[in-house]
């Protein structure tokens, strides 16, 4: 992707690994999401997490909240789990 589609985000957040109730996805949850981005639907973003790049899709799940999925490679990749404290730096949004 080429980086004329990212549009630039400067939003970090320092939270813990935890399980989505609906999918029991592992995930961190952006408190305030909705207002910071301006859209309560799905957004893709790219960033860092502990480190590592990441490319996601932050899914709403109510209450003016997002959910960034941590897939099993990223947690291995950072040595973390579920209930682990990560920072998590959201540096895009590609269009």
């Amino acid at each position: 992707m080429a980086d004329e589609d990212i549009e630039p985000v400067a939003l970090t957040v320092e939270a813990q690994i935890t399980t989505d109730a609906n999918s029991g996805w592992a995930c961190v949850v952006i408190p305030d999401s909705q207002h910071r981005l301006g859209t309560g639907k799905p957004v893709k973003i790219v960033g860092v997490i502990d480190g590592h790049d990441i490319q996601a899709t932050m899914l709403p799940i109510g209450d003016g909240k997002h959910m960034v999925p941590v897939k099993a490679a990223v947690r291995k990749a950072i040595n973390k789990g579920v209930g682990d404290d990560v920072r998590l730096e959201i540096t895009g949004r590609r269009s």
